[in-house]
């Protein structure tokens, strides 16, 4: 199977790191000296689960180069979705499978304005992972997973042929019965903590030490219900309770991707997370007012970010 993964950072660099261990065909997309990096010395995968580098068939910056992929894993931030699938467009055959990693709930949808509808999969993963310098990849904690499946959750020959890739390669998966269940489920978790945790600079765990936030943090889940739900998601009040208690359950600490970014003056994925639920929310004439505050306090910083 040949395998491009677009986006080296924390995701693609170990998903890809994994596959390549394993022995397949992986062409990469990197940039600057991080693809220098790895042209001279490998990729470099720092984990808890044992270190490893790899070499793949082929690291480049130019799509033209690659051969022509049975799968394509996205790696790059939701906000780049777009731009990704503009670059891949011309190397897509008709069985390629395209595998959206990120976080957000609109990657699919962002994927078919550009590429054929019946090349899309859903799917997200569980990780901690970044790039820790040029060539080199750090998995500090967390088990990897990854979720995947068809839009319309058909068990079909190529999603199983997928499966047997990720087990081959050590990776946990699963095919959930709801994909687009999936990614709302986390959509929500993330999307509650990321704005907040950006504006108060804090740890999760100490974000929940005030009753005011942590209230907060409920009325933001409750709007992506909202939304949710009228877009025809199954999301449930337990998804909202669950997300709660999964923030709580963080070690002393943590803090979200998209808050980190925030903090670090770079591009987020703000427009993807609250900013889609206020856009969607307009859209399907749903009141969201605590995502739209979040927001709106966050839009100057990104505003500010993506001059640079």
């Amino acid at each position: 199977m040949e395998i491009l993964v677009y986006g080296i950072g924390g995701v693609g660099g170990y998903f890809g790191g994994k596959l390549a261990k394993a022995g397949y065909e992986v062409s990469m997309i990197a940039r600057g000296k991080h693809l220098e990096a790895i042209k001279e010395n490998g990729l470099e995968v720092e984990s808890i689960n044992g270190n490893f580098t790899v070499h793949p068939k082929l690291a480049t910056d130019d799509v033209a180069e690659v051969p022509a992929p049975d799968l394509v894993i996205l790696g790059v931030k939701s906000w780049q979705i777009s731009e990704a699938a503009k670059d891949i467009k011309s190397i897509i055959g008709k069985n390629t499978m395209v595998l959206p990693l990120q976080n957000g709930a609109s990657n699919a949808e962002k994927l078919m304005e550009v590429i054929p509808k019946e090349n899309v999969l859903g799917g997200l993963c569980r990780i901690i992972a970044f790039k820790e310098g040029p060539g080199k990849i750090k998995h500090p904690s967390i088990e990897p997973y990854v979720t995947f499946g068809e839009l319309d959750n058909t068990k079909t020959e190529r999603i199983l042929q997928l499966k047997k890739v990720f087990d081959n390669s050590g990776v946990n998966c699963e095919i959930p019965e709801d994909i687009q269940l999936e990614i709302w489920r986390k959509f929500l978790y993330i999307t509650t903590v990321s704005a907040i945790g950006g504006l108060t600079r804090v740890s999760i765990d100490k974000i929940l030490q005030s009753d005011y936030l942590k209230d907060m943090m409920r009325k933001t889940a409750e709007e992506v219900l909202a939304v949710g739900n009228k877009k025809g998601i199954a999301l449930t009040w337990e998804h909202v309770e669950k997300a709660l208690k999964v923030a709580e359950q963080q070690p002393k600490g943590t803090t979200a991707s998209t808050q980190r970014d925030i903090m670090e003056g770079k591009p987020s994925e703000l427009e993807n997370f609250n900013g889609y639920i206020v856009k969607e929310g307009e859209k399907w004439q749903i009141s969201t007012p605590v995502n739209r505050l979040l927001y709106e306090l966050v839009l100057p910083m990104e505003k500010e970010a993506r001059k640079a």
